[in-house]
């Protein structure tokens, strides 16, 4: 699964692609990248209407692999590395979207399947020992 980086692309674009493969998780663009584990400042999120070559540092475009097997930080890693854009997913947990810290070494698939299972509020929790 690819989406791809165009010249004419804004923001949108790339989080409507993002969505229609993984409808539980969702991405959003910054002015500055983040470290692996580290979250994104909310003050440089970008507005979705924004063109890609406005705010990319590289001005390549094609194909981005964001196959379920992928994880979140190396698809976060490659649109930083191939595009110049600084990205972050977001998993949806119940009603809130959270930026993916502690679980950017998952997959996106694990991703979107575990905010499935948070909208349905289904939780799996450990079974406590009987004694």
């Amino acid at each position: 699964m690819e989406i791809y980086i165009s010249e004419d692309a804004t923001i949108a674009t790339l989080q409507h692609e993002f969505r229609e493969a993984y409808p539980y998780l969702k991405l959003e663009c910054y002015r500055q990248p983040h470290s692996e584990g580290q979250a994104c400042a909310v003050a440089d999120k970008l507005p979705p209407a924004t063109p890609i070559e406005e705010i990319r540092m590289m001005h390549n475009f094609g194909w981005l692999d964001i196959s379920h097997h992928r994880t979140a930080a190396a698809v976060e890693l490659d649109f930083f590395r191939k595009y110049g854009l600084s990205v972050q997913i977001l998993r949806k947990s119940g009603d809130l979207w959270l930026q993916t810290t502690a679980t950017d070494n998952w997959t996106l698939g694990q991703m979107n399947e575990e905010g499935q299972l948070a909208e349905k509020n289904i939780f799996y929790y450990p079974e406590e020992p009987v004694g």
